[in-house]
């Protein structure tokens, strides 16, 4: 999951080199398409409330970790934790109870089809609401192009039931919403905290935990079933997917600003897409691909990458 918002500024550091950040940017992807075979498996022994509450914590606890290994600085400003815990709540709590719940009703390829609509959330978000960007014609049509690749997808000529799958396609495009609307909200009230990207991560996942901890009694405590693929999956999602996978994209942005860096949602689609067709033997419709390739159009038109090259003039 990226997008093409501004994120918070380190401090002046030594930043990884091109070719590790390039790194970091694959192994990103590859992290976040599989989560949703991870949630997926999750899902066959604990509820999505608990998936939710697992990856959440053991994000913050890996991040943490690594934190003090690293002696990292953390902000003393309580209005910048504020909107700390306002992120942990749009970019972490939200989205992540929403994608567990919906994995229930659609497969991990659909999910991770879904997912690479946050670009075109956060253009929404960032134009509209927060009036950080100003967006080009061209680019309000990549928006509309992007919606009517999520119709594609959708594909309502088939009928429009308002059973558990279309409910939960719109809890994802809830979810990736929210994820827009974090960029946006960072860029606006957190361009600048002086912390590092570990910093800044370990610190809106941290208040997150905060908020599934208090709710722990609401949320999770009911019967389990574990078996090794389950504490397997858990593990990964938790410590992997919600935790170093965000410091890669945090150091990805920051190298390479976040226009490109928002790539990488052209990765998870595909991995999560195989990854369920190989591992969980799930099938897709001609649509569901058609209508991700219409998305993926109308994110390019929306961070205004095709524009045509100026004719060089003849000597």
């Amino acid at each position: 999951m990226t997008s093409t918002a501004t994120t918070p500024t380190l401090r002046a550091a030594a930043g990884p080199s091109a070719r590790w950040v390039a790194v970091q940017f694959v192994l990103a992807g590859v992290v976040w398409g599989s989560s949703f075979l991870f949630m997926k498996v999750s899902l066959t022994g604990i509820s999505p409330a608990q998936v939710a509450w697992t990856r959440i914590l053991l994000g913050a606890l890996t991040l943490g970790a690594l934190v003090l290994l690293r002696r990292e600085r953390l902000s003393r400003s309580l209005r910048v934790w504020a909107h700390l815990l306002v992120l942990g709540l749009t970019f972490c709590v939200i989205p992540f109870l929403l994608f567990s719940w919906a994995q229930q009703h659609v497969s991990s390829g659909v999910a991770s089809i879904f997912n690479a609509t946050t670009p075109i959330m956060t253009a929404i978000m960032a134009w509209l609401v927060f009036r950080v960007e100003r967006l080009k014609a061209m680019q309000v049509v990549g928006i509309g192009v992007g919606i009517l690749g999520v119709i594609v997808i959708i594909a309502p000529w088939q009928g429009i039931a308002f059973d558990g799958s279309l409910v939960a396609e719109l809890a994802i495009l809830g979810a990736t919403a929210s994820y827009g609307f974090s960029f946006a909200y960072m860029r606006r009230f957190v361009s600048n905290t002086g912390m590092s990207a570990l910093a800044f991560t370990f610190g809106y996942i941290a208040m997150a935990g905060v908020v599934m901890a208090l709710l722990t009694p609401v949320l999770v405590l009911s019967p389990v079933r574990l078996d090794a693929p389950i504490i397997l999956s858990l593990v990964l999602l938790g410590c992997l997917g919600t935790g170093i996978a965000y410091v890669w994209n945090q150091n990805t942005v920051r190298a390479w600003g976040p226009t490109r860096a928002s790539t990488v949602t052209y990765i998870t689609p595909v991995v999560g897409v195989i990854l369920g067709i190989a591992i969980l033997g799930e099938t897709i419709s001609w649509n569901e691909p058609v209508g991700a390739l219409v998305v993926f159009l109308g994110i390019l038109l929306a961070q205004d990458r095709l524009r045509r090259r100026r004719a060089t003039p003849s000597p």
